[in-house]
Formats: structure tokens, C-alpha cells, sequence
């Protein structure tokens, strides 16, 4: 592996370069079943635990992404974030289902398996998160209705999944 573990205190993007213009790929799995998405809704802060909380991401998945399932056998995922020369591959890994071919080698990327799980080895930066809370999404908790128009018109709402950052990688 040509990462090198850092304290995950040492990690620091802002939540809406993490995921709004990182688009990190949410992802997990063992060798026999594993599977990656490019995600750009979610949260990074802090949560529970001591002295400000414990690092930690929050993510969003339709319950139709093949990554969901793979998250759900799962207790722990990663966020693998890319360079930006990898922006094609993550637009392919975002729009391509890794139930109907093998996604991440048509986008030019490599698995790489440590920690009981599965990231991608052309990332900058590795996140290792473990599952915390999950909950759906529910029709009736919306505020604003019009966000269900427009991002829900089939009531296919996310899963959320609240997780602790664990441990940290950045490439060598």
C-alpha cells in the first residue's frame, strides 16, 4: 500500500470542499463483494464523544445504489477523494452501476483492500469510517415540500448514515 496513516485530527477540509467540489467515491467491501459511487451530498464535522465530538462524515445513498447494499453488510466504508485529473472516472463511477459491470476498472481505477475494507489506490486521501447511526429519509419530516419535487419525484429517498473517521491515509 503506498499511503501512510496520519492522525485523523490531522484531516481538515471544509465540509462543502469535501463533498460538494471533491465528489469523494463512497465505497467498501471484501475482495469477493465490493463496490464504489461518487457521492457529492454530505457532511463532515464533529459528533458524540469527548472534548467537541468525534470526527465524523455523514453520507447519503438511494436505496437503489448496488453501494448500499455493500454498506449495509458492512460496519465500516471509506471515502476514497481523487485528484482532480480524476474527474472523468469519478463522473463514470457516479453514473454506472457496479451490479451490472466491474465500474472501477471501466474507470480506470484500482481496489485496494486494508482495514476489512475495500478504497480505491489512485486517491489522495483514504478516510476509514465506521457506521454509527443510520436512518431514511422520511416524507412527512420535510419542511419545504418542494425539495421532494425536486430531488424525489420517484420517493426514492436516502439512506443516512452517520460514521466515525477512524483512521486517515494520505498518499506518499
Amino acid at each position: 500500500m503506498s499511503f501512510k496513516e496520519i492522525k485523523v485530527d490531522d484531516f481538515n477540509f471544509e465540509g462543502y470542499d469535501l463533498f460538494g467540489k471533491r465528489w469523494p467515491l463512497l465505497g467498501g467491501g471484501s475482495p469477493a463483494k465490493y463496490n464504489a459511487m461518487t457521492i457529492s451530498w454530505g457532511h463532515y464535522g464533529s459528533l458524540w464523544g469527548h472534548m467537541g465530538g468525534e470526527k465524523t462524515v455523514v453520507v447519503y445513498v438511494r436505496p437503489t445504489r448496488y453501494t448500499r447494499e455493500i454498506i449495509e453488510e458492512n460496519d465500516i466504508f471509506t471515502l476514497s477523494l481523487l485528484p482532480s485529473d480524476k474527474r472523468e472516472a469519478l463522473m463514470y463511477m457516479g453514473s454506472h452501476s457496479g451490479r451490472d459491470e466491474d465500474k472501477i476498472k471501466n474507470a480506470g481505477l484500482t481496489p485496494c483492500f486494508e482495514d476489512n475494507t475495500m478504497f480505491i489506490e489512485e486517491a489522495e486521501v483514504v478516510l476509514i469510517c465506521k457506521k454509527l447511526y443510520k436512518d431514511q429519509i422520511k416524507e412527512e419530516n420535510f419542511i419545504d415540500k418542494s425539495v421532494i419535487e425536486e430531488h424525489y419525484p420517484k420517493k426514492d429517498f436516502h439512506t443516512v448514515y452517520i460514521a466515525e473517521i477512524v483512521k486517515a491515509y494520505v498518499k506518499e
